[in-house]
């Protein structure tokens, strides 16, 4: 009867032990299946992110030639316009110019015949080459025409203008006027920010082994212009000496920042207010035009052609008078008051011809 009590004691010690431990067991259980799905979940997220950037990552020494900066319809290739960068070689086109296969050396000269942004890639259909036809007119802009002027050394700034610089034009004369002065020299600016096409049949600025452009001294330099320019010009190469004045890059913020649109770019301008004369410069140079002769002088051409003419008019009527038989010194003659034999009388007139 004593060992009743003792077992259900021990009974109901057992099953809270046996409760316990399949509470500890629930609860690892739970946080072993909560780590696992976290691990699983991720798991499959890491992979999804190292294939998109296994996808974007481009293949290693596969660079292409892209523009630095916007280059607009008609732009000249120089060294800085083009750079290789990394692309993805499942991208990669037929058309692209790839390291290794092309020489970004040949293309400098060549010209654009449409307009790419910074960053695009250069393709082998958006450039003439020097020598192709039609290679000038896609470096002119639209609109625009090509003109040719004669230039020295001296005129020229020394060979020192490169294609795609630009410059104004400088009209020097000597102006004469209808006096016997000295001419009247004088300078003036006729055109301002005009864009060098060409020196001779150069149009690229190649540069040396140095990786520096040499200087050559060119006889001609072909400038892009309006058409009314284009006539001024025509007709300054008539009247006198044409100098270019080269322009600074930094005056042409305009033009490095165009971003394709050719409107955008610094156009050209006729100037016809700034001129120097030779007063400017020396003291003892005119200021102004030679004046004309006073009307009252003749000149000596005048003189020249009036005596002529005297001496033709009196030998045609020595010429009649001895048709007629009459002396040379006969004709009508008019006195007034005393006559060559000393006594005064009234004017009379002595017939022609001793009356005849």
């Amino acid at each position: 009867m004593n060992r009743a009590p003792g077992s259900a004691k021990a009974k109901e010690r057992r099953m809270d032990s046996r409760k316990v431990l399949l509470l500890v067991g629930a609860l690892l259980i739970a946080g072993i299946t909560a780590l696992f799905a976290r691990t699983v979940t991720s798991g499959s997220s890491v992979p999804a992110a190292q294939a998109v950037a296994a996808i974007a990552a481009p293949a290693p020494g596969t660079e292409i030639l892209v523009a630095t900066r916007t280059l607009p319809v008609g732009t000249i290739i120089e060294p800085t316009a083009l750079k290789f960068q990394p692309w993805p070689k499942d991208m990669l086109a037929g058309a692209y110019y790839v390291k290794g296969q092309a020489d970004i050396a040949k293309l400098q000269g060549t010209v654009l015949r449409y307009a790419i942004t910074a960053g695009q890639p250069l393709t082998q259909g958006a450039v003439v080459s020097p020598g192709d036809r039609g290679f000038l007119a896609a470096a002119l802009t639209p609109g625009m025409r090509a003109v040719t002027v004669p230039v020295s050394a001296q005129t020229a700034v020394a060979g020192f203008v490169f294609p795609g610089d630009r410059i104004d034009m400088v009209l020097t004369q000597d102006v004469a006027g209808g006096g016997d002065g000295p001419p009247l020299k004088v300078s003036e600016t006729i055109l301002r920010n005009i864009r060098v096409l060409a020196t001779d049949q150069r149009t690229d600025n190649q540069a040396s082994g140095d990786g520096k452009t040499p200087v050559q001294t060119f006889t001609t330099v072909t400038v892009e212009a309006t058409p009314k320019m284009a006539e001024q010009l025509a007709v300054a190469q008539t009247v006198g000496t044409l100098s270019l004045s080269l322009r600074a890059l930094a005056e042409r913020p305009a033009d490095l920042n165009a971003k394709g649109d050719p409107g955008a770019v610094a156009q050209p301008t006729a100037d016809h207010a700034s001129y120097v004369t030779g007063a400017d410069v020396s003291r003892y140079q005119r200021r102004t035009v030679p004046g004309r002769q006073n009307g009252n002088t003749p000149d000596h051409g005048t003189i020249a052609m009036t005596d002529g003419t005297s001496g033709m008019t009196a030998g045609i009527g020595t010429a009649a008078r001895a048709m007629r038989g009459l002396p040379d010194n006969a004709g009508v003659r008019v006195a007034r008051g005393s006559t060559s034999g000393g006594s005064p009388s009234a004017p009379s007139a002595m017939p022609m011809g001793g009356g005849n």
